[in-house]
């Protein structure tokens, strides 16, 4: 467990992650992360939940018609 402390950053609030946790989650300065409400608590990821999803759909879409986007593509 890795205790981080809330500090004032402007008029919001923000945490500093440590180094072990930025290269855990692959993100660097000026990258987007997502907090996201999850059974346990929140999770944070550099992943987009809902363009995942999205992503998802689409992928379900593209191998049901690949035949008929074929043919459009001619």
């Amino acid at each position: 467990m890795i205790q981080l402390r809330i500090r004032r950053v402007g008029n919001s609030l923000g945490v500093t992650l440590p180094s072990g946790a930025v290269q855990a989650l692959r993100v660097r300065e000026g990258d987007t992360v997502y907090l996201t409400e999850s059974p346990g608590g929140y999770r944070l990821t550099p992943y987009d939940p809902q363009f995942a999803g999205a992503m998802k759909v689409a992928e379900d879409l593209l191998g049901r018609y690949r035949n008929a986007l074929r043919d459009l593509a001619k």
